[in-house]
């Protein structure tokens, strides 16, 4: 889930068009809970195949990374690694919500009640070993760059953005700004109209462009004081200090100048503030991966997604659409590197 700062960021809206030729990391998880929340039947069961098998998360890779090819943008996924102790008690009370969430959406579906069980059954979502394997399998077969990430996929995004080897680190969280990313990009396989998740609302999704730089510079802080005003407010390491929201937060630091002053003047005590800065400012990250897009299997990929019951037609017109946009990218490097000399 991360750290809220929605309040306090001013996003730049884009078209994926506007992106033509740019590369991201996106943090693999957090979009595969997105497929899995978002692409459901209207009473909230997942899609699922004649075996009972979960496909909503290889409807979501299959399609929206092809819209992202198509746009000329060329995707890695960075998988998370082995959670940091200090996530456990996140973790759990992740658990426990997805445990409620699952009680009242059966009593919803019981009582026909298809909007309530819908807005319910979002929260359910789980990651499985087979839908964590099935995932990155498509992705293989599609030559699509993996990276596994030593810890937090999302850390491993922000250190390749951090490197240049990317363009911008893609999630939903802003914790990619905390670890160190240059330029988050929000909302770019999910864009489009979507309930508001436990309201009967819904709004435009668009994708965002977030300029960490900017951002720090318009709150008059620097990415050190951030990590330690979202301590203050609470981390997904950390349960933070009741009352403190972004606002509050900022205040702070900024009156203060670090966290240590600011806990000072409070009267309280995060005892382990100095490890989650370690988190988030020195973490654990990996430099064995690549971000250059592989050869697409395409009867591979036949194979693979009619086992799970989809239409051999739709995905064919799919693979289709993927080889030609990487057809004229192709075409379009070219003559910018000729157009260069």
């Amino acid at each position: 889930m991360g750290v809220n700062l929605s309040g306090l960021v001013e996003a730049r809206t884009v078209e994926l068009s506007e992106l033509r030729g740019k590369s991201i990391a996106i943090d693999a998880y957090n979009t595969i809970y997105q497929f899995l929340s978002i692409i459901r039947q209207p009473d909230g069961y997942p899609l699922t195949d004649s075996k009972g098998r979960t496909t909503s998360h290889l409807s979501g890779i299959l399609y929206r990374t092809a819209n992202l090819i198509e746009a000329g943008i060329e995707p890695t996924f960075v998988f998370d690694g082995k959670p940091h102790e200090l996530k456990s008690g996140t973790i759990s009370e992740r658990k426990e919500r997805r445990e409620k969430a699952e009680q009242e959406w059966y009593k919803a579906v019981q009582e026909g009640d298809t909007k309530k069980a819908f807005s319910k059954a979002q929260q359910t979502s789980r990651m499985t070993t087979e839908i964590q394997e099935s995932s990155r399998e498509l992705l293989a077969l599609m030559g699509v760059p993996i990276v596994q990430a030593p810890s937090d996929g999302e850390a491993q995004g922000a250190y390749m953005c951090s490197k240049g080897d990317v363009w911008a680190s893609a999630s939903q969280d802003f914790d990619s700004i905390l670890f160190g990313a240059p330029r988050l990009l929000r909302n770019v396989t999910i864009t489009g109209r979507r309930k508001v998740p436990g309201k009967d609302l819904y709004r435009d999704v668009k994708t965002e462009v977030v300029e960490s730089k900017e951002f720090l510079e318009n709150l008059g802080i620097d990415r050190e004081q951030l990590v330690d005003m979202c301590i203050l407010m609470g981390t997904d390491f950390n349960g933070g200090i009741s009352g403190i929201g972004p606002k509050k937060g900022l205040k702070l630091i900024k009156d203060h100048g670090d966290i240590e002053h600011a806990l000072a003047h409070l009267g309280v005590e995060i005892p382990e503030y100095q490890e989650i800065r370690d988190i988030f400012l020195n973490g654990k990250y990996c430099d064995d991966y690549t971000t250059k897009p592989g050869t697409l299997d395409r009867q591979g990929i036949i194979d693979f997604m009619t086992s799970y019951d989809f239409s051999e037609k739709r995905v064919t017109s799919v693979l289709d659409r993927i080889e030609e946009s990487r057809k004229v990218n192709r075409a379009k490097k070219a003559q910018s590197s000729l157009d260069f000399f």
